[in-house]
């Protein structure tokens, strides 16, 4: 009688294990209030919509996804207090994008959590987060990255922009953190190897997320005779920097990494800048790509926004992929499973995971925004204005050397 009260009394926490063990959880740690919401919300509920693909086609492994949103407040220090709630919630699976300077403290805290918990440890999937260094001298086993870092996205963009004759008089505004410092340095190096005799005629740095009305930055470049602009913003700095543009009456190129985002279409609509505003990125609709087609209608018809996050996609499927081929959900396997995994990405083609580094590579586009054709069948936003493709870049064009010393598990 004895034996059968505890084991009666063992039953709901066993029926709770069995359960959670029937789960496959991610956390998602990126902004969900602040300057950064907007970003995080869209990615929040991109990450949504693939679980529910994953979850149709019977989950991985047959156990159902869960994504599990944390708000980091685009905060390194809040972002590993996130973290470790995602851990003590029985998560053994972040992903985040928004922000290197948090990607920096995530793999750094993921790192040194494994090494202190073997046999417990988390992966973390970075879709965003783009400073070089996270998949050179900072990389480390336990971080994957699907995005190009931004030297490798601005390697793309000045093999384009070195053959457009019209760039005279460059301007360069950033975020002054670890990223946009890494696009600076980059196009400055870069453009100086391959047309010195563009002029740099202006170089800012501006707190990340935190400036509401961008017109003392805009006069400046107004001032400087600039034809073009390089900027790696992103979320509102991108949308309140062409917001003043419009108001100045400023018209100049710009070369962006993210001009898709929230909030970003409207305001190059805004500034009637027809296709002079250029986005370097993995994918983008009007490609003409039938599965993506599809994926992009199902989206839209759910939610109030376009695919942003192609990676996010790849990211996802790949995970699916990398747990069958190792036919287990122990992260470690699965990150094993991950590297040098070839796999085909959401716009067409074949992309692979180097295992030097962790990094992805995949074919990237150089893309206008402006009026559409009738092959363009996606606009943004409800603008009426969409992407169309200015160049493709294969692969290996993009493949740039890693630093990674790769420390791996025994």
């Amino acid at each position: 009688m004895r034996q059968w009260m505890i084991a009666a009394a063992l039953l709901p926490l066993l029926g709770g294990t069995a359960l959670a063990q029937e789960t496959v959880k991610i956390g998602y740690i990126d902004p969900l209030s602040g300057g950064g919401a907007s970003v995080g919300e869209v990615g929040f509920k991109t990450f949504q919509f693939l679980a529910e693909e994953l979850n149709a086609k019977g989950g991985i492994l047959g156990k159902k996804v869960e994504i599990v949103p944390f708000d980091n407040k685009t905060n390194p220090q809040e972002s590993l207090i996130q973290a470790q709630k995602a851990i003590d919630s029985g998560v053994r699976y972040i992903t985040q994008g928004n922000g290197s300077s948090v990607a920096g403290a995530l793999t750094d805290f993921v790192t040194k959590y494994n090494e202190r918990n073997p046999g417990k440890e988390i992966l973390y999937f970075n879709y965003a987060a783009v400073d070089p260094v996270l998949t050179n001298a900072k990389c480390s086993f336990w971080h994957f990255r699907w995005d190009a870092n931004s030297d490798i996205k601005m390697e793309a963009l000045t093999n384009y922009m070195k053959s457009a004759p019209d760039i005279k008089k460059l301007y360069l505004i950033n975020q002054d953190y670890s990223f946009g410092e890494s696009v600076r340095s980059a196009a400055k190096t870069m453009l100086k190897a391959k047309r010195p005799d563009i002029q740099i005629v202006g170089d800012e740095l501006h707190p990340l997320l935190k400036i509401t009305d961008f017109a003392p930055y805009v006069a400046k470049i107004k001032a400087s005779g600039a034809d073009s602009v390089i900027t790696g913003n992103w979320g509102q700095d991108f949308a309140l920097l062409l917001k003043a543009s419009a108001d100045a009456g400023l018209k100049v190129n710009w070369y962006t990494y993210y001009a898709g985002g929230t909030g970003g279409p409207t305001a190059i609509k805004q500034a009637n800048l027809n296709h002079q505003v250029y986005q370097i990125a993995e994918g983008i609709p009007n490609l003409g790509n039938a599965s993506a087609d599809a994926f992009e209608k199902a989206l839209r018809a759910k939610y109030d926004f376009s695919l942003f996050y192609p990676r996010a996609v790849n990211q996802m499927r790949m995970f699916a992929a990398a747990a069958e081929k190792a036919k287990s959900l122990d992260p470690a396997k699965v990150a094993a499973a991950l590297e040098g995994l070839q796999f085909d990405v959401f716009d067409g083609g074949k992309g692979t995971m180097r295992k030097d580094d962790h990094q992805f590579f995949q074919p990237m586009y150089i893309a206008s925004f402006g009026d559409r054709t009738e092959k363009e069948p996606f606009d943004e936003e409800k603008t009426g204005w969409g992407w169309r493709q200015a160049a493709k870049i294969e692969p290996e064009q993009t493949m740039l050397p890693t630093t990674c010393k790769m420390e791996r598990p025994n």
